[in-house]
């Protein structure tokens, strides 16, 4: 009887620490599931490098100052929300990997102003403007878009010349998503057409070329318009080079000269690639919500709600 009931006995203890060491497993995989969970909805935030320092912002505080500083407050709110998934996409693309920081608060990556910086831009509009961005930013918190899975780079510019540009055309890289569409819709604005003047000698000087007059011109172009190539006596551009050397405002330029001066007409603003914005903001008032917009300019996307 005595051995039964030590049988019993270890048999219960065994079975005893069993269950406790399978509750234990248990809870420590839901603290795993738990802090999981935890990390993926704490706030992302952005190490943006401005004026020379490193600051730490909320992304979405972050998407407020992009909105700000690169489309017009004045637009309407489809417009802007189609500015902030856009800005909050490019944001996200660039903060992956460790670097020192992750974005730079000019337009080398996205322009980005400070509360100060809006209240010096738009003065009295100040909380008009500040609380309808901030609705636009907050309408799309988290969204962004995706191509195979993966966040894309959101190339955005001001205008177009009535096309958009092939990624490869202006950044060296072919990219799907970014491809030539339509965007007739910016003749509304005159394509933001612009005049610029140099003399012949500064003209010259700016692009190096050491011959004391302009002989001949031969442009070579895309089809959206922009020059791929432009050649100037026996000195040949890229397109994108020749823009940044005379600080043009777009790729698609005409050039008349004489012995003296020459003349530049250029045809949008910007680089080209993807979301023209006041494309955007004239759907936005033929009544495309931002979702419509933002699958127009970039090419077989998803727009992920996080």
């Amino acid at each position: 009887m005595k051995i039964k009931v030590i049988v019993f006995f270890i048999a219960f203890v065994f079975l005893l620490l069993s269950y406790n060491k399978n509750i234990e497993v248990t809870l420590k995989e839901d603290n795993v599931v738990a802090n999981k969970i935890i990390d993926e909805n704490k706030t992302k935030t952005v190490n943006l490098l401005k004026e020379d320092k490193i600051i730490n912002l909320d992304l979405e505080e972050y998407i407020v100052g992009v909105v700000s500083c690169e489309m017009p407050a004045s637009f309407n709110m489809e417009a802007l929300k189609a500015m902030a998934v856009a800005s909050r996409s490019y944001a996200l693309y660039k903060m992956k990997g460790n670097k020192k920081y992750d974005l730079k608060s000019t337009k080398m990556d996205q322009c980005y102003i400070d509360e100060t910086q809006m209240k010096n831009k738009w003065k009295n509009s100040f909380d008009k403007y500040y609380n309808k961005i901030k609705k636009a930013v907050y309408d799309t918190s988290g969204e962004y878009l995706t191509y195979n899975d993966d966040v894309i780079i959101a190339f955005y510019f001001s205008i177009s010349n009535g096309y958009t540009e092939n990624s490869e055309n202006v950044f060296s890289q072919k990219l799907d998503y970014l491809v030539s569409v339509d965007s007739s819709w910016d003749s509304k604005y005159s394509y933001k057409k612009s005049q610029k003047e140099f003399t012949i000698k500064s003209f010259l000087e700016k692009l190096n070329i050491k011959d004391k007059k302009i002989n001949d011109v031969k442009i070579d172009r895309y089809e959206t318009g922009r020059v791929k190539n432009i050649k100037i006596n026996s000195y040949t551009f890229k397109g994108t080079k020749f823009r940044t050397l005379l600080d043009l405002k777009s790729t698609d330029f005409e050039i008349s000269y004489d012995d003296n001066k020459v003349n530049i007409s250029t045809k949008g603003y910007g680089h080209g690639v993807g979301m023209s914005q006041y494309g955007a903001q004239v759907m936005s008032t033929k009544g495309y919500k931002y979702e419509d917009i933002l699958k127009y300019y970039y090419k077989g996307v998803n727009l992920v709600h996080n």
